[in-house]
């Protein structure tokens, strides 16, 4: 069965209408999520927890797509070696 992982973070905004993180030092990571489901509840439970501040943000990374698992890849592809 194949696992397809969800990263939850997020952190104050610079400016609501664009993604760029006031503080890269701050963001706070949720935690990575078996499913879309629980990363989606994880998300909105933070996203309610902040809504009165207009600049805080909440995002699901979807980190089964960041690589295809079926290619294998080597102990230190992610070294360049």
């Amino acid at each position: 069965m194949t696992q397809r992982l969800h990263l939850v973070f997020g952190g104050e905004l610079v400016d609501p209408a664009h993604n760029v993180f006031r503080n890269v030092d701050d963001i706070h990571i949720v935690g990575i999520f078996p499913d879309y489901a629980s990363a989606y509840d994880a998300w909105k439970a933070e996203a309610h927890r902040t809504v009165d501040n207009a600049h805080m943000r909440y995002f699901i990374a979807h980190l089964h797509r960041l690589r295809d698992e079926a290619v294998e890849a080597s102990p230190t592809e992610e070294l360049g070696e």
